[in-house]
């Protein structure tokens, strides 16, 4: 629980072990990349659960490549803005791994990143302790279940900066 939050920090629950989950992950993932793709975002562009059901959290389709495999993923994200970079964290919701598009992204941080209809390149690189300090208290503030998934989490949670390789706006 942080200064700025009062709220207890509820038990992580069972169900974050069961190996359904990371399939359930995937399928809801897919439906939501689908239709933020034919929507523009939409549909899909806000994240509406848990604590985004009264505040909703802007998300992004995030574009990975498979370290081993060489495939092209994408995976939807919560995110929020800093300056040009753009931020997201590798919580999965508190999930004990890192998550593998986070996996993926320290193997192949050049990327492309799909924030409604825009798409652009960026490049990732996971916040140092200093930035993440300074970042975390901002990303509760966007999604309070940033908090909760620490608590639940054995390690700590990375913070990822996309950072633009050509300026915004432009094609491509």
């Amino acid at each position: 629980m942080t200064e700025r939050t009062t709220r207890a920090i509820p038990p992580r629950p069972r169900q974050l072990d069961s190996p359904l989950l990371p399939r359930i992950f995937k399928f809801v993932g897919r439906c939501q990349v689908w239709l933020y793709r034919r929507t523009g975002g939409r549909i899909g562009g806000k994240w509406r659960i848990g604590a985004g059901f009264r505040k909703p959290v802007p998300t992004l389709l995030l574009e990975h490549r498979g370290r081993k495999s060489g495939t092209v993923y994408t995976t939807p994200l919560l995110y929020i803005e800093d300056g040009s970079d753009v931020v997201v964290v590798a919580s999965q919701g508190g999930l004990p791994k890192h998550p593998q598009w986070y996996r993926n992204l320290c193997a192949n941080p050049h990327t492309r990143i799909q924030v409604g209809r825009q798409c652009r390149d960026v490049t990732a690189a996971t916040a140092d302790s200093r930035q993440r300090d300074r970042l975390w208290p901002l990303l509760v503030d966007a999604y309070a279940d940033f908090d909760t998934y620490q608590s639940w989490a054995e390690r700590e949670i990375p913070v990822v900066l996309l950072r633009p390789r050509s300026p915004i706006g432009s094609p491509g």
